[in-house]
Protein backbone atom coordinates (compact mmCIF):
# COMPACT_ATOMS: atom_id res chain seq x y z
CA UNK A 1 0.00 0.00 0.00
CA UNK A 2 1.24 3.21 -0.79
CA UNK A 3 0.90 6.45 1.08
CA UNK A 4 -1.89 7.99 -1.67
CA UNK A 5 -3.79 5.18 -1.25
CA UNK A 6 -7.39 4.65 0.85
CA UNK A 7 -8.10 1.45 2.20
CA UNK A 8 -11.17 0.06 0.27
CA UNK A 9 -13.49 1.36 3.28
CA UNK A 10 -12.19 4.44 3.15
CA UNK A 11 -12.83 5.32 -0.37
CA UNK A 12 -16.64 6.78 -0.59
CA UNK A 13 -15.52 8.70 1.94
CA UNK A 14 -12.30 10.26 0.90
CA UNK A 15 -13.86 11.24 -2.39
CA UNK A 16 -16.54 13.13 -0.43
CA UNK A 17 -14.44 14.95 2.04
CA UNK A 18 -11.37 16.19 -0.89
CA UNK A 19 -14.29 16.98 -3.43
CA UNK A 20 -14.75 20.50 -2.17
CA UNK A 21 -11.43 21.64 -1.47
CA UNK A 22 -11.87 24.97 -1.90
CA UNK A 23 -13.51 25.01 1.35
CA UNK A 24 -11.87 23.04 3.40
CA UNK A 25 -11.50 23.29 7.05
CA UNK A 26 -8.05 24.51 8.61
CA UNK A 27 -8.12 21.53 11.30
CA UNK A 28 -9.84 18.18 11.02
CA UNK A 29 -9.97 15.56 13.52
CA UNK A 30 -10.00 11.97 12.21
CA UNK A 31 -10.72 9.52 14.92
CA UNK A 32 -12.69 5.67 14.52
CA UNK A 33 -12.30 2.49 16.18
CA UNK A 34 -8.84 1.46 16.83
CA UNK A 35 -7.33 -0.50 13.43
CA UNK A 36 -9.64 0.37 10.94
CA UNK A 37 -6.73 2.60 9.31
CA UNK A 38 -6.98 6.47 10.93
CA UNK A 39 -3.39 7.30 10.17
CA UNK A 40 -3.90 5.71 6.65
CA UNK A 41 -6.49 7.83 5.66
CA UNK A 42 -4.45 10.83 7.33
CA UNK A 43 -1.52 10.51 5.28
CA UNK A 44 -3.76 9.36 2.37
CA UNK A 45 -5.78 13.09 2.82
CA UNK A 46 -2.72 14.78 3.11
CA UNK A 47 -0.80 13.55 -0.18
CA UNK A 48 -4.30 13.99 -1.99
CA UNK A 49 -4.27 17.86 -0.37
CA UNK A 50 -0.59 18.49 -1.67
CA UNK A 51 -1.27 16.41 -4.84
CA UNK A 52 -0.50 18.71 -8.42
CA UNK A 53 -3.30 16.59 -10.49
CA UNK A 54 -5.92 15.18 -7.89
CA UNK A 55 -7.98 12.68 -9.74
CA UNK A 56 -11.73 13.35 -8.49
CA UNK A 57 -10.29 14.63 -5.46
CA UNK A 58 -7.45 11.84 -4.55
CA UNK A 59 -3.59 12.11 -5.36
CA UNK A 60 -2.77 10.52 -8.47
CA UNK A 61 0.40 9.16 -7.10
CA UNK A 62 2.09 9.94 -10.67
CA UNK A 63 2.99 14.12 -10.14
CA UNK A 64 6.27 15.16 -8.31
CA UNK A 65 4.51 15.76 -5.22
CA UNK A 66 3.00 12.29 -5.11
CA UNK A 67 6.67 10.77 -5.35
CA UNK A 68 7.66 13.24 -3.08
CA UNK A 69 5.31 12.06 -1.02
CA UNK A 70 5.91 8.72 -1.37
CA UNK A 71 9.66 9.41 -0.59
CA UNK A 72 9.20 10.98 2.55
CA UNK A 73 10.39 14.48 1.71
CA UNK A 74 7.85 16.16 0.56
CA UNK A 75 8.71 20.09 1.90
CA UNK A 76 5.02 21.15 2.46
CA UNK A 77 4.23 18.03 4.61
CA UNK A 78 4.85 17.65 8.03
CA UNK A 79 4.59 14.50 10.47
CA UNK A 80 4.21 15.07 14.72
CA UNK A 81 4.38 12.14 16.62
CA UNK A 82 6.09 11.01 19.42
CA UNK A 83 9.29 10.21 19.18
CA UNK A 84 8.78 6.81 20.29
CA UNK A 85 6.14 6.62 17.12
CA UNK A 86 8.78 7.49 14.85
CA UNK A 87 12.09 5.57 16.28
CA UNK A 88 8.87 2.55 15.28
CA UNK A 89 8.90 4.21 12.21
CA UNK A 90 12.33 4.38 11.68
CA UNK A 91 12.61 7.57 11.42
CA UNK A 92 15.04 10.23 13.45
CA UNK A 93 13.69 11.53 16.56
CA UNK A 94 11.71 14.94 16.31
CA UNK A 95 12.64 18.58 15.69
CA UNK A 96 13.11 19.74 19.56
CA UNK A 97 14.57 16.58 20.87
CA UNK A 98 17.22 17.80 23.57
CA UNK A 99 17.63 14.37 25.04
CA UNK A 100 20.59 13.56 22.42
CA UNK A 101 19.99 10.08 22.34
CA UNK A 102 20.67 9.27 26.36
CA UNK A 103 16.95 8.93 27.23
CA UNK A 104 13.65 6.73 26.07
CA UNK A 105 12.29 7.94 23.65
CA UNK A 106 9.18 10.35 24.92
CA UNK A 107 6.42 8.95 23.94
CA UNK A 108 4.69 12.11 24.03
CA UNK A 109 4.48 14.71 21.96
CA UNK A 110 6.15 17.92 23.44
CA UNK A 111 5.82 21.41 23.24
CA UNK A 112 9.20 21.95 21.18
CA UNK A 113 7.68 19.76 18.28
CA UNK A 114 4.78 22.14 18.39
CA UNK A 115 7.11 25.26 18.44
CA UNK A 116 9.08 23.79 15.59
CA UNK A 117 6.14 24.17 13.50
CA UNK A 118 6.62 28.21 13.52
CA UNK A 119 9.40 29.02 10.93
CA UNK A 120 7.44 26.55 8.85
CA UNK A 121 4.73 28.48 8.51
CA UNK A 122 6.09 31.59 8.00
CA UNK A 123 7.94 30.32 4.63
CA UNK A 124 5.76 30.29 1.27
CA UNK A 125 4.78 26.73 0.28
CA UNK A 126 6.27 24.97 -2.15
CA UNK A 127 4.47 25.37 -5.31
CA UNK A 128 2.07 27.85 -4.02
CA UNK A 129 -0.57 24.92 -2.72
CA UNK A 130 -1.46 23.47 0.71
CA UNK A 131 1.01 23.29 3.51
CA UNK A 132 -0.14 19.86 5.51
CA UNK A 133 0.78 19.16 9.33
CA UNK A 134 -0.39 14.99 10.24
CA UNK A 135 -0.46 14.92 13.90
CA UNK A 136 -0.86 11.15 15.64
CA UNK A 137 -1.44 10.07 17.71
CA UNK A 138 -3.34 13.46 18.72
CA UNK A 139 -4.18 11.86 22.83
CA UNK A 140 -0.05 12.07 22.98
CA UNK A 141 -0.15 15.69 23.38
CA UNK A 142 0.72 16.78 26.77
CA UNK A 143 -0.71 19.25 28.28
CA UNK A 144 1.32 22.00 27.62
CA UNK A 145 1.67 21.12 23.83
CA UNK A 146 -1.99 20.77 23.64
CA UNK A 147 -2.39 24.30 24.44
CA UNK A 148 0.41 25.21 22.53
CA UNK A 149 -1.64 23.57 19.36
CA UNK A 150 -5.02 25.63 21.06
CA UNK A 151 -3.20 28.63 20.36
CA UNK A 152 -1.96 28.17 16.46
CA UNK A 153 -5.59 26.91 15.51
CA UNK A 154 -7.29 29.72 17.12
CA UNK A 155 -5.20 31.95 14.49
CA UNK A 156 -4.27 29.74 12.03
CA UNK A 157 -1.64 30.11 9.16
CA UNK A 158 -2.71 30.55 5.72
CA UNK A 159 -2.87 27.53 2.94
CA UNK A 160 -2.09 25.66 6.11
CA UNK A 161 -4.13 22.03 7.41
CA UNK A 162 -3.99 20.51 10.27
CA UNK A 163 -5.35 16.61 10.46
CA UNK A 164 -5.01 15.24 13.47
CA UNK A 165 -5.50 11.70 14.16
CA UNK A 166 -7.36 10.31 17.13
CA UNK A 167 -8.66 6.68 18.67
CA UNK A 168 -10.02 8.21 21.62
CA UNK A 169 -10.77 12.22 21.24
CA UNK A 170 -12.86 12.31 24.99
CA UNK A 171 -9.42 12.02 25.99
CA UNK A 172 -8.42 15.65 24.04
CA UNK A 173 -8.68 18.83 25.34
CA UNK A 174 -12.44 19.91 24.77
CA UNK A 175 -11.03 23.23 23.39
CA UNK A 176 -8.82 21.91 20.92
CA UNK A 177 -11.73 19.48 20.03
CA UNK A 178 -13.66 22.66 19.20
CA UNK A 179 -11.81 23.93 17.15
CA UNK A 180 -11.22 21.00 14.49
CA UNK A 181 -13.79 19.72 12.37
CA UNK A 182 -14.23 15.98 13.12
CA UNK A 183 -14.36 13.09 10.93
CA UNK A 184 -15.54 9.62 12.45
CA UNK A 185 -14.45 6.68 9.95
CA UNK A 186 -16.60 3.77 8.97
CA UNK A 187 -16.15 0.28 10.60
CA UNK A 188 -15.72 -2.42 7.78
CA UNK A 189 -18.16 -4.68 7.88
CA UNK A 190 -17.52 -8.28 8.03
CA UNK A 191 -17.56 -8.82 4.22
CA UNK A 192 -15.17 -6.08 3.13
CA UNK A 193 -12.82 -6.79 5.82
CA UNK A 194 -12.11 -10.47 4.99
CA UNK A 195 -12.01 -9.88 1.59
CA UNK A 196 -9.47 -7.15 1.99
CA UNK A 197 -7.31 -9.95 4.32
CA UNK A 198 -7.74 -12.68 1.59
CA UNK A 199 -6.43 -10.22 -0.70
CA UNK A 200 -3.16 -10.26 1.21
CA UNK A 201 -3.16 -13.81 2.01
CA UNK A 202 -4.09 -13.80 5.39
CA UNK A 203 -4.52 -17.18 7.06
CA UNK A 204 -7.71 -17.83 8.99
CA UNK A 205 -8.51 -14.95 8.84
CA UNK A 206 -12.46 -14.81 9.96
CA UNK A 207 -10.95 -16.04 13.43
CA UNK A 208 -8.25 -13.34 13.16
CA UNK A 209 -10.72 -10.61 12.14
CA UNK A 210 -12.96 -11.63 15.51
CA UNK A 211 -9.87 -11.73 17.77
CA UNK A 212 -9.34 -7.97 16.40
CA UNK A 213 -12.80 -6.81 17.55
CA UNK A 214 -13.58 -6.49 13.41
CA UNK A 215 -10.35 -4.10 13.03
CA UNK A 216 -8.63 -5.54 9.74
CA UNK A 217 -5.05 -3.54 10.22
CA UNK A 218 -3.72 -5.40 13.46
CA UNK A 219 -5.36 -8.96 12.07
CA UNK A 220 -3.22 -8.26 9.35
CA UNK A 221 0.03 -7.33 11.34
CA UNK A 222 -0.99 -10.57 13.35
CA UNK A 223 -0.94 -12.79 10.70
CA UNK A 224 2.19 -11.22 9.45
CA UNK A 225 4.03 -11.64 12.23
CA UNK A 226 3.07 -15.59 12.31
CA UNK A 227 1.37 -14.84 15.75
CA UNK A 228 -0.99 -17.26 16.70
CA UNK A 229 -5.49 -15.32 16.57
CA UNK A 230 -5.35 -16.04 20.39
CA UNK A 231 -2.51 -14.37 22.04
CA UNK A 232 0.29 -16.81 23.90
CA UNK A 233 -0.50 -14.86 27.31
CA UNK A 234 -4.30 -15.00 27.02
CA UNK A 235 -3.90 -18.85 26.09
CA UNK A 236 -1.81 -18.91 28.96
CA UNK A 237 -4.85 -17.58 31.01
CA UNK A 238 -6.76 -19.84 29.63
CA UNK A 239 -4.76 -22.52 30.76
CA UNK A 240 -4.15 -21.22 33.97
CA UNK A 241 -8.14 -20.67 34.67
CA UNK A 242 -9.81 -23.37 36.68
CA UNK A 243 -6.65 -25.24 38.25
CA UNK A 244 -4.66 -24.16 41.07
CA UNK A 245 -1.38 -23.10 39.22
CA UNK A 246 0.72 -20.08 40.31
CA UNK A 247 -0.09 -16.76 38.51
CA UNK A 248 3.12 -16.06 38.37
CA UNK A 249 3.71 -17.28 34.76
CA UNK A 250 1.17 -14.73 33.65
CA UNK A 251 2.40 -12.00 35.35
CA UNK A 252 5.54 -12.09 34.04
CA UNK A 253 3.41 -12.15 30.40
CA UNK A 254 1.62 -9.20 31.28
CA UNK A 255 4.62 -7.66 32.79
CA UNK A 256 6.63 -7.73 29.24
CA UNK A 257 3.24 -6.32 27.65
CA UNK A 258 1.64 -2.54 27.40
CA UNK A 259 -1.41 -2.42 29.95
CA UNK A 260 -3.69 -1.50 26.82
CA UNK A 261 -2.53 -4.35 25.02
CA UNK A 262 -3.78 -6.91 28.01
CA UNK A 263 -6.40 -4.80 29.08
CA UNK A 264 -7.90 -5.19 25.34
CA UNK A 265 -7.55 -8.85 25.21
CA UNK A 266 -9.00 -9.20 28.63
CA UNK A 267 -12.48 -7.24 27.84
CA UNK A 268 -12.94 -9.03 25.20
CA UNK A 269 -12.32 -12.48 26.86
CA UNK A 270 -14.93 -11.39 29.82
CA UNK A 271 -17.59 -10.66 27.07
CA UNK A 272 -17.02 -14.23 25.72
CA UNK A 273 -17.01 -15.46 29.27
CA UNK A 274 -20.44 -13.61 29.69
CA UNK A 275 -22.17 -14.77 26.62
CA UNK A 276 -20.58 -18.80 27.43
CA UNK A 277 -23.00 -18.40 31.24
CA UNK A 278 -25.83 -17.63 28.85
CA UNK A 279 -24.86 -20.54 26.55
CA UNK A 280 -23.96 -18.49 23.82
CA UNK A 281 -21.19 -19.06 21.38
CA UNK A 282 -17.72 -16.80 21.79
CA UNK A 283 -17.62 -13.66 19.58
CA UNK A 284 -13.72 -13.03 20.13
CA UNK A 285 -12.05 -16.15 20.57
CA UNK A 286 -14.26 -18.69 18.87
CA UNK A 287 -11.41 -21.23 18.49
CA UNK A 288 -11.03 -21.19 22.29
CA UNK A 289 -15.14 -21.51 22.28
CA UNK A 290 -15.12 -24.86 24.42
CA UNK A 291 -12.22 -23.71 27.35
CA UNK A 292 -14.57 -20.47 27.70
CA UNK A 293 -17.77 -22.76 28.18
CA UNK A 294 -16.29 -24.92 30.23
CA UNK A 295 -14.84 -21.99 32.72
CA UNK A 296 -18.08 -20.22 32.71
CA UNK A 297 -19.95 -22.92 34.00
CA UNK A 298 -18.00 -23.56 37.06
CA UNK A 299 -17.53 -19.40 38.18
CA UNK A 300 -19.11 -17.05 40.00
CA UNK A 301 -21.29 -14.92 38.07
CA UNK A 302 -20.97 -11.91 40.46
CA UNK A 303 -16.62 -12.20 40.64
CA UNK A 304 -17.12 -11.52 36.50
CA UNK A 305 -18.93 -8.74 36.60
CA UNK A 306 -17.25 -7.01 39.43
CA UNK A 307 -13.47 -7.98 37.57
CA UNK A 308 -15.05 -7.00 34.59
CA UNK A 309 -15.60 -3.60 36.40
CA UNK A 310 -12.28 -3.42 37.37
CA UNK A 311 -10.90 -3.97 33.41
CA UNK A 312 -13.14 -1.47 32.66
CA UNK A 313 -11.53 0.83 35.75
CA UNK A 314 -8.10 -0.15 34.61
CA UNK A 315 -8.17 1.45 30.91
CA UNK A 316 -8.17 4.96 32.52
CA UNK A 317 -4.51 3.64 34.26
CA UNK A 318 -3.28 2.50 31.05
CA UNK A 319 -1.12 5.47 30.06
CA UNK A 320 0.25 5.89 33.84
CA UNK A 321 3.78 4.98 34.29
CA UNK A 322 3.11 2.43 36.63
CA UNK A 323 5.65 -0.20 37.58
CA UNK A 324 4.67 -2.79 34.88
CA UNK A 325 5.96 -5.86 37.21
CA UNK A 326 3.63 -4.69 39.85
CA UNK A 327 0.65 -3.74 37.85
CA UNK A 328 0.72 -7.72 35.98
CA UNK A 329 1.37 -9.35 39.46
CA UNK A 330 -1.88 -7.48 40.46
CA UNK A 331 -3.59 -8.30 37.12
CA UNK A 332 -2.62 -12.02 37.09
CA UNK A 333 -4.18 -12.49 40.68
CA UNK A 334 -7.35 -10.51 40.24
CA UNK A 335 -8.20 -12.08 36.74
CA UNK A 336 -6.97 -15.92 37.90
CA UNK A 337 -8.91 -15.25 41.27
CA UNK A 338 -12.15 -14.48 39.56
CA UNK A 339 -12.19 -17.64 37.10
CA UNK A 340 -11.77 -19.93 39.93
CA UNK A 341 -14.21 -22.83 40.29
CA UNK A 342 -16.92 -21.94 42.92
CA UNK A 343 -17.22 -24.85 45.67
CA UNK A 344 -19.33 -27.43 44.05
CA UNK A 345 -19.88 -26.58 41.23
CA UNK A 346 -18.26 -28.96 38.02
CA UNK A 347 -15.55 -27.58 35.53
Amino acid sequence: MTAFEFLPWQQALAGEWLASRDRFAHAWLIHGLPGIGQQAFAAAGAASLLCESPQSGLACGQCQACRWVQAGNHPDLRRIRPDAVAALEGAAAEDGDESGGKKQPSRDIRIEQIRSLLPWFNTATHRGGWRVALLYPAESLNTIAANALLKILEEPPAHTVFLLVAHAPDRLLPTLVSRCRRLPLPVPDAQQALAWLQRHQVDHAATRLAAAGGAPLPALEQAQAQQPATPAWLSLFLDLAGGAGTSAPLADALAALEPAVWLDGFQRLWLDLSLATHELPARYYPEQDAGIRRIARALDAGALARTGQWLQEQRRLAQHPLNPKLLGDHAAQRLLQAVRPVAGRPS
